[in-house]
This record gives C-alpha cells, sequence and structure tokens, in this order.
C-alpha cells in the first residue's frame, strides 16, 4: 500500500501537494473524511483519530462553527465572529496538526450566498498568509450556491476561481442541493428533483472552472441529506457520479478516466455500500458531521450516567457526605469521554472509506 507520506510531509497540506493527496485517492480508492469541528477538543479528537489509523484527514469549519470556536460573546455582524473563529480555528489546526504527524486538509464548509462576507474574510487571510508563506491559511473552500440558477452559480464560482488560483486554493462548489438540515440552514421541503444533479449540469461546472484552475472539487447530489435518518428513506444514487465521469470522458476524449474529483455530502448515516460506490466513482472526500456530533455527546452522556451521584455538587457523594468531587466535574475529565468516543466514530469513517493506513510511516509499509 502507497503512504501519502512518499510524496508530503505531515502538517497542513496545500496546493500542489494537495492535489497529490487527491489524486492519490483518487487512484487508490479511498476518500478522506471531513469532519465538522467546533472547538480546540473536537479538533483534537479527530487529529487523534487520524494519527491513530496511520490516516489523512480534512478538518472543516462551517460557518456557525467557525462563530462558535470564536466565541458565541462575540458579536457576528458582518460575519465577525465568524471568521475571527473560522481564522482562529485554522491556525489552531496549523500549529497541532504536525505535532500529531497528521496529513491535514484545511477546509471551510458551506457557504451560502447570504453568507459571502465570511466567505470574503477567509480569503483575505488566505491572501495575508500567501503573503508571508506562499500558501494559503486554509487549504480549501466551499461555496455552496447550490439554490440559485445554475448559471449564476457557475458566474461566480468562476470567479473566486480566479481570485484562489492565484494563492493556490482549491474551490470546492455544490451542484443541486443537498436535503436535510445542518447549521440552520433548512433544505427539508426541497425539491426532489434539486437533490440529483445531471450529467450535463457537472458537464458544464467542469468546463467553466477547468478553463480557470485544475484546483476544484464538484459535490455534485445524488439524493444526499444532512443528518441521520432511518435506512431506506434516503434514495442515494450514486451511479449518477459514475454516469457524469463517463459524460465528461466522452466530452474530453483525452484518455483521461474520471476526471473529476467528487465530494459526498450528508455522509452521517449513510449505508456502507452506496459509500463504496461513490468511491468507485470518483469521491475523494466525505462530509461527517452528525454522526461525530452524537459520538462526542455519547461519550459524555455514558460518563454523568455513571457517575451521577459524583456530579451533583462539589462535596459529597455515595462514598460520603464530606467527599469531593473534583474528579469527576473537572471538564478536563468528562470532555476527554466525548474526545475518545468521536476519535472512535472518526475511526469508523476511516475504515468505511478505505483511508486506514494511507498515511503510513514507510516503517510500517
Amino acid at each position: 500500500m502507497s503512504s501519502v507520506l512518499d510524496f508530503v510531509k505531515p502538517g497542513v497540506v496545500t496546493g500542489a501537494d494537495l492535489m497529490k493527496v487527491l489524486q492519490h485517492a483518487k487512484d487508490n480508492k479511498y476518500a478522506i473524511p471531513a469532519v465538522n469541528c467546533t472547538t480546540s477538543s473536537t479538533v483534537n479528537a479527530v487529529l487523534e483519530a487520524a494519527r491513530d489509523s496511520n490516516a489523512p484527514i480534512m478538518i472543516q469549519f462551517s460557518n456557525g462553527g467557525g462563530q462558535f470556536f470564536g466565541g458565541k460573546g462575540l458579536r457576528n455582524q458582518s460575519q465577525w465572529a465568524s471568521i475571527a473563529g473560522s481564522v482562529a480555528g485554522a491556525y489552531y489546526v496549523r500549529a497541532m496538526a504536525k505535532h500529531y504527524g497528521v496529513v491535514c486538509i484545511l477546509h471551510s464548509d458551506h457557504c451560502a450566498k447570504k453568507l459571502l462576507p465570511w466567505f470574503y474574510g477567509m480569503l483575505a487571510a488566505d491572501e495575508e498568509y500567501f503573503a508571508k508563506h506562499g500558501e494559503p491559511l486554509f487549504s480549501s473552500h466551499m461555496l455552496d450556491l447550490s439554490e440559485e440558477k445554475l448559471e449564476e452559480n457557475i458566474k461566480i464560482c468562476v470567479a473566486y476561481a480566479k481570485r484562489m488560483a492565484k494563492i493556490n486554493c482549491l474551490l470546492e462548489m455544490e451542484l443541486g442541493i443537498t436535503g436535510g438540515e445542518e447549521d440552520g440552514v433548512d433544505n427539508t421541503h426541497v425539491d426532489n428533483k434539486k437533490m440529483y444533479s445531471q450529467p450535463e449540469e457537472v458537464w458544464a461546472v467542469y468546463k467553466a472552472l477547468s478553463a480557470v484552475t485544475h484546483m476544484f472539487t464538484i459535490a455534485a447530489a445524488f439524493g444526499n441529506v444532512h443528518g441521520v435518518y432511518k435506512p431506506g428513506n434516503v434514495k442515494l444514487a450514486p451511479e449518477i457520479l459514475g454516469n457524469s465521469q463517463k459524460y465528461a470522458e466522452g466530452q474530453l476524449k483525452n484518455g483521461v478516466t474520471k476526471p473529476i474529483f467528487f465530494v459526498f455530502h450528508g455522509g452521517s448515516g449513510s449505508e456502507k455500500h452506496h459509500i463504496a460506490t461513490a468511491i468507485d466513482n470518483g469521491v475523494v472526500k466525505m462530509n461527517i458531521d452528525t454522526d461525530t456530533q452524537w459520538a462526542y455527546w455519547d461519550g459524555i452522556r455514558v460518563f454523568e450516567a455513571k457517575n451521577r451521584g459524583y456530579l451533583q455538587g462539589q462535596i459529597g457523594n455515595p462514598k460520603g457526605e464530606d467527599k469531593p468531587n473534583k474528579k469527576f466535574y473537572d471538564p478536563r475529565v468528562w470532555l476527554r469521554e466525548g474526545e475518545k468516543t468521536m476519535k472512535k466514530r472518526t475511526q469508523e469513517a476511516f475504515a468505511d472509506l478505505r483511508t486506514v493506513g494511507r498515511a503510513s510511516p514507510r516503517a510500517k509499509l
């Protein structure tokens, strides 16, 4: 098994190194989990999971997640708190990923048209970082203009792709709509037809963006839904991605197979055979949020239930009325339980996506 550490160093990867990692994923038919993080604690859990699974990882901040990282006590006028928190989170990931020895892609999640000021702020931070270090602060950003008309979606994405190409930053664009609800965006009542992209639409996006840059991915819709639902209730059709690849091959006629880098949104709760089909059709990244949110809480929930008698006051527990409880209510204790269960769920994602061992040191190959 070849390893991404054969051609990149641990830490945050950008530019040409980022594209090498994504190409390695597509060539070797695995995908990289993209986990939404909201605190340094959740970042640590994900980095620990990647380290112990010898796997590359993508850490991403949503608009609301970035705001929370910065602190809900900050005003978010003109997206100030979301910008500040996302940028602070990016610096934190950069500081720690190398210490964990992890190959990490640093990304921002869904940005609808109304949230473009947040996007502006992060890009400004990228450009400032690029001027000093020769690479952007973030590896990539996502524009989600799927609720706009296709022509406008493409037009705006092309404009940003031109700006991002100057600093070697990758653009992820969304085509079609991911159902369900996440981070305050409610698509539970969306027209079902919009949840399934057509090959001609995917090609239109590919053609327009490839004229500007090779650094882009497409989140085409194939019935994806945010959140977790009863198996069978969500009708995924990852075959759409394969059809789109074949359509693009027919248009390009250059001998390149599966030219498109696809991403899979709404990965939580997805059935494993659908995940496998999506990867076989060129998916190199899958988002996971709802499942890791639950996993983090579940560790804390179990700890609280087990130790409830020690968590009702600073003094007094089942062992005596004068016994102290600091060892139980110390945040470092119960937050760690959440980290451990979030780590476990992230490692499950690595297994589902065939990512385990893809960042193994040479000595372990």
